[in-house]
């Protein structure tokens, strides 16, 4: 417990992730300087070498950083149980992710505050929270600001978190870039700038070589906050209908003023359910006593799920095969990132292209066209993207068996603003068991169609001559161009991207869809809030965990304020 050998705090904060660090921070920062209590289910996680910004990619594979989550079997992805990885220990899944930093369109954030009534979540109070987050790193070499030229006032320079793009690029990054923009693909010059619509370059949670995480946010953390390791929450403790402190493996720890939740869409539910507060009806069956029935509680699941197309490439476009194929180069290049997080750990998988895309042959597709019409409003809003189109994905780092030769480029494809709508449900009544996740990934039929039609944009940009004149084969794609093709291929291959969002959701009292206010209080109890990716109620348009990072910051903004702790 450090120096505290009391077991009761003004806040507990439960989850390390993005969201709980971002919030517990705040808090004890804060000029009343309370005493908070950060409680992390996994071990502090403080290895150095599980930084390495060009090792990001693998460090999802280490099992006790990891909950080792899946789906159930997907009936419109060919029975497949999914990857749901979350991360586990002090900085939650941030410590784990692919340390991509994007923040999503001002028009989610706007949507967000107008389903809400508040403008709290508008982009303007969002924008200003993000920028005291980040120290932004800009691009270093002249001829690459090309590719991205971000604009000052869009970003911070003095937040916690170190973000920005990677000192050295591979040589066949350029060369892509060059040749989307030949194919006719608008450039983006900051997908953080509010906009992300065009080709640019992922913004990167890393700093000089070393991933940036949650933990980042709470490593100078003052005395009044305390971090506790190795203690997963089964419970929050109540007198009657207030929340006063929370169980973990036996032992209590008691809040006077609030308990926050901020262990993520797939355990934020988990422990309201297994605490009496959720669907009514589902806590009985496991012979939970009901403490506040909120139907609303595990539904809404939302993600972002993506497939791949993989060409190889002439080798003479970069140098991976010398270096992947070399345990000596390797050896010696993680000598000289733990000397000064340079050289090839730096550079080769650690800057990737990205770009958000609208398309009109989704929009003017039958399946668009049924979608309610404020959906279809939303879609056409200006800085709302229909799809992701990522390049560069070191795939061989996951599964080298695949790649004989590492001379070849991965592209992605990601669905944004999915309509399925999955769910989370109790199987059993040990709080220490999982939730079933079954995130109906391509139930809708408006997602199939935007899978396939986004498909073809990524066929029409690999054929370009521009890209083809690199191009040896493909490794792998669809059988054919045919939708029915091009739908079994994401049958069969789709994955998350880890995205999972809105299992709390944050809505007006009295919407029954929803589970907590504009202030995170959770619905008809006391002393209980929820602050993550489960009370968002938009699927936002980007890699979570920005967005994560805000959310926390912005319940931090609002617990300050109500309780007068600026004072």
């Amino acid at each position: 417990m450090g120096s505290h050998s009391r077991d009761s705090f003004d806040f507990i904060v439960v989850g390390s992730g993005p969201a709980g660090c971002a919030l517990a921070a705040s808090l004890a920062k804060s000029a009343k300087r309370p005493n908070v209590l950060l409680l992390e289910a996994g071990s502090r996680n403080d290895d150095k070498t599980l930084r390495v910004s060009g090792k990001r990619w693998v460090t999802m594979m280490e099992p006790n950083l990891n909950w080792g989550y899946k789906t159930t079997p997907q009936e419109h992805c060919s029975g497949r149980q999914i990857d749901y990885s979350r991360g586990k220990g002090l900085g939650g899944s941030s410590a784990i992710n692919f340390g991509v930093y994007t923040v999503g369109a001002r028009d989610d954030y706007d949507q967000w505050a107008a389903e809400v009534a508040d403008d709290t979540f508008a982009w303007t109070n969002i924008h200003s929270r993000f920028k005291a987050l980040e120290t932004f790193g800009k691009i270093a070499t002249p001829e690459q600001q090309k590719y991205g030229a971000p604009k000052a006032a869009d970003h911070g320079d003095k937040g916690p978190l170190g973000i920005g793009y990677a000192a050295e690029w591979e040589s066949d990054l350029p060369l892509i870039l060059d040749a989307f923009e030949e194919a006719g693909v608008e450039r983006n010059m900051d997908h953080n700038s509010g906009n992300p619509i065009g080709m640019g370059l992922f913004i990167n949670s890393v700093r000089d070589g070393v991933r940036t995480t949650a933990a980042d946010l709470v490593k100078d953390a003052p005395e009044n906050l305390v971090i506790v390791v190795d203690s997963p929450v089964q419970r929050v403790i109540f007198e009657g209908k207030k929340a006063v402190g929370v169980e973990t493996n036996g032992k209590q720890y008691f809040a006077s003023k609030d308990v926050i939740i901020s262990a993520g869409s797939l355990d934020s539910p988990k422990i309201l359910m297994h605490s009496g507060i959720g669907p009514a009806a589902e806590l009985t069956k496991f012979n939970i006593p009901v403490i506040q029935d909120i139907p609303a509680i595990g539904q809404g699941l939302k993600d972002h799920p993506f497939v791949t197309f993989i060409v190889t490439r002439k080798p003479e476009t970069n140098d991976r095969n010398a270096f992947f194929k070399s345990p000596e180069a390797m050896e010696a290049a993680m000598k000289q990132w733990e000397q000064d997080g340079t050289g090839p750990w730096a550079r080769h998988g650690n800057q990737l292209g990205v770009g958000w895309f609208k398309s009109d042959k989704i929009t003017s597709s039958e399946e668009f066209k049924a979608l309610p019409a404020e959906v279809q409003d939303f879609l056409n809003r200006e800085t709302i993207p229909h799809y992701e189109l990522a390049t560069g994905l070191p795939l061989h780092m996951q599964v080298p068996d695949l790649f004989p030769d590492f001379s070849y480029v991965c592209l992605a494809v990601f669905l944004m603003n999915q309509q399925s709508r999955g769910e989370v449900r109790l199987q059993s009544s040990n709080p220490d068991d999982p939730l079933l996740f079954d995130p109906h990934f391509l139930e809708h039929p408006y997602d199939r169609r935007a899978c396939i039609e986004m498909y073809r944009h990524l066929y029409e940009v690999v054929e370009h001559p521009a890209f083809a004149k690199d191009t040896i084969a493909t490794v792998m794609g669809p059988a054919s161009k045919s939708d029915e093709d091009i739908l079994q291929f994401w049958k069969d291959h789709m994955t998350s991207s880890w995205h999972m969002t809105g299992t709390v959701k944050m809505g007006k009292e009295g919407e029954e869809d929803a589970a907590v206010d504009n202030g995170f209080r959770v619905f008809g109890v006391q002393g209980l809030r929820v602050a993550d990716m489960s009370v968002v109620p938009v699927m936002t348009n980007n890699h979570t965990q920005a967005t994560a990072y805000v959310t926390g910051a912005t319940c931090g903004d609002v617990l300050i304020k109500e309780y007068g702790l600026d004072q």
